[in-house]
């Protein structure tokens, strides 16, 4: 008898349909989601309400990264240096990411999401980072996509705290490699990712998982955040699979 085709959910047949191989999609993507107050900007409306749209186009794209078969989807929701913001902006912004990771914590959870953070969370609100360790706390044996948040995050602040921690345990010079500052990094156990979406044109880094993110393909969509939507991933993850990554090496 010939072999039954898997059944395929909405995604993937998309995804399918534009020729992407199923069986090679990257295990980890990261997204700087960037533009959203341009997005308001342009639409005449205050910068925070461009945040808010942000954030209902990040649970399309979370839902949708889950079905494609991405194990890991890591976005970069506040840097580090977002705090030079205006001091409305920034408490508009850690109420928002309160109340979203409050209000669909119940959603991820039935969708089998496992809920991470990464930054120095000590920093931020109370309030804030109690949503956030309820959000682990209540999804940690989840199987499904593992979605991290980075808040107060910046790859050299997170480089500096592991070579504190090195420090710390008393490590000598000769213990120090790769290795070792990989694993005292935020998630050590989280592979580096493959893939890194940029919305809203810039071709910059920002100083996001600058050390994870050394090999990694660049993607950029003059698209702001809001309006980045499903078939938008999908291209980035057709265009991934047209590239050869050589990671410094030679490839006939």
């Amino acid at each position: 008898m010939p072999k039954a085709s898997p059944i395929l959910n909405p995604t993937q047949e998309s995804a399918q349909k534009l020729g992407i191989e199923l069986d090679a999609i990257p295990a980890h993507v990261a997204v700087i989601m960037d533009g959203n107050g341009r997005w308001a900007k342009k639409k005449g409306f205050a910068r925070l309400l461009g945040h808010r749209e942000g954030y209902k186009a990040l649970r399309g794209i979370l839902l949708s990264a889950s079905e494609l078969g991405i194990k890991f989807l890591t976005v970069y929701a506040f840097s580090a240096e977002n705090w030079r913001r205006p001091e409305d902006e920034v408490k508009g912004l850690m109420s928002l990411i309160e109340r979203a990771a409050r209000d669909e914590l119940r959603l991820m959870h039935q969708n089998n999401v496992r809920v991470n953070v990464s930054g120095r969370i000590h920093e931020l609100p109370q309030g804030l980072q109690r949503a956030l360790n309820d959000g682990m706390e209540t999804t940690k044996i989840n199987t499904g996509i593992t979605f991290t948040l980075a808040v107060n995050y910046g790859g050299r602040a997170e480089i500096v705290d592991a070579v504190k921690k090195l420090v710390a345990e008393g490590a000598k010079p000769e213990q120090i490699s790769e290795q070792t500052i990989t694993d005292h990094l935020y998630n050590p156990h989280h592979p580096d990712p493959d893939l890194m979406i940029r919305t809203a044109g810039e071709m910059r880094w920002s100083n996001f998982l600058i050390w994870q993110g050394a090999y990694c393909e660049l993607y950029v969509t003059e698209k702001t955040w809001p309006e980045f939507s499903t078939p938008d991933l999908l291209d980035a993850v057709k265009t991934f699979q047209q590239r050869t990554r050589k990671f410094g090496a030679v490839v006939e």
